[in-house]
């Protein structure tokens, strides 16, 4: 197999003054300083500090009369790892937005026994907006990577999604059993949050009595001289108090009490209201709920949220580390 061409890294990387040269898997040349490889890794300490042997004695490749130390990283891996390495005045710590390098940084953080390093990319790993978007590829990096918290903060923010996934690239990092402990663990969060739908005594219990959200139970009635004509829920299922409430609302918990049987979240339910809040209020025909029904879901669907939490905040994720 040939040797990749050798080319120079770019700035901080290529400084005429470096005392040692790193040669990436990809034949990228790193001109980097000893001092700050040595302060920020007790491996690049140790191996600076082995005693060198007599010129001509030993095989060590030498270029423009630099040791040059060859690495298995890629150079992109290599350039990110080394940011971390270098003062912040001379190279920013680098972003590591994508899921897959962020990993082999990691791996060369703990190769090279850069304990700090580990620290950064468990916060970079840590950024709400890829937990949000990309919760199951963020599990199967953190449990590749046995980074408990992460790992189990990914499967409660994958309780979002639906029970089943699509594929995605990174399953081929973690193995049956890590998938299967999701899978049940998400089921298990399922299981949890039946009861809140068939049961709504945790609704009565909070508002006390039907004053306490008559936005629930317009139908037929004026208000400020407006006219509600929404009509009334037939699903007897979700009559608080015996009482059959609006039938928007009615639908809404319809939907939810089917969402619920896949995705076991407070954001499933904070999601649908806002959905039912615009389709209440493009209602032209009804001049009293489309003035409240913000109010009012967006309450009655933090309530909800907030007893689904609770509900879900003692299943464990039966995995271990």
């Amino acid at each position: 197999m040939e040797s990749p061409t050798q080319t120079c890294a770019s700035a901080p990387f290529d400084h005429t003054k470096a005392d040692v040269i790193l040669r990436s898997a990809d034949g990228v040349e790193f001109r980097v300083f000893k001092l700050f490889l040595s302060l920020a890794s007790p491996f690049f300490e140790t191996l600076f500090g082995l005693p060198q042997a007599p010129d001509g004695a030993s095989d060590q490749e030498m270029k423009d009369g630099l040791a040059v130390i060859a690495v298995s990283e890629d150079s992109k891996t290599l350039d990110s790892f080394l940011r971390f390495c270098y003062p912040s005045t001379l190279a920013e710590d680098p972003s590591l937005d994508n899921l897959t390098e962020a990993l082999s940084v990691l791996a060369a953080a703990r190769k090279y026994s850069l304990d700090l390093i580990e620290r950064k990319v468990c916060q970079a790993l840590a950024n709400p907006k890829v937990l949000e978007t990309e919760p199951l590829r963020y599990f199967a990096i953190a449990r590749n990577a046995r980074l408990k918290h992460e790992t189990i903060t990914a499967a409660r923010y994958n309780l979002r999604q639906p029970l089943i996934p699509a594929l995605f690239a990174e399953i081929d990092l973690i193995t049956a059993s890590d998938f299967l402990a999701l899978l049940t663990y998400h089921k298990k969060c399922i299981i949890s949050v039946q009861d809140l739908m068939k049961n709504l005594k945790w609704m009565t219990d909070h508002y006390g009595n039907k004053n306490g959200c008559s936005w629930l139970f317009n139908n037929g009635s004026h208000y400020n001289g407006h006219y509600c004509n929404c009509g009334q829920g037939t699903d007897g299922r979700f009559f608080p108090w015996g009482i059959a409430p609006l039938a928007w609302w009615t639908t809404y918990m319809q939907e939810v009490y089917e969402l619920l049987q896949d995705s076991p979240s407070g954001d499933t339910v904070r999601t649908a209201a806002d959905r039912t809040i615009q389709k209440v209020r493009s209602n032209t025909s009804c001049g009293i709920c489309p003035g409240r029904v913000k109010e009012g879901m967006t309450e009655f669907s933090n309530l909800l949220a907030l007893k689904i939490e609770e509900a879900v905040a003692p299943i464990e994720l039966e995995m271990d580390f």
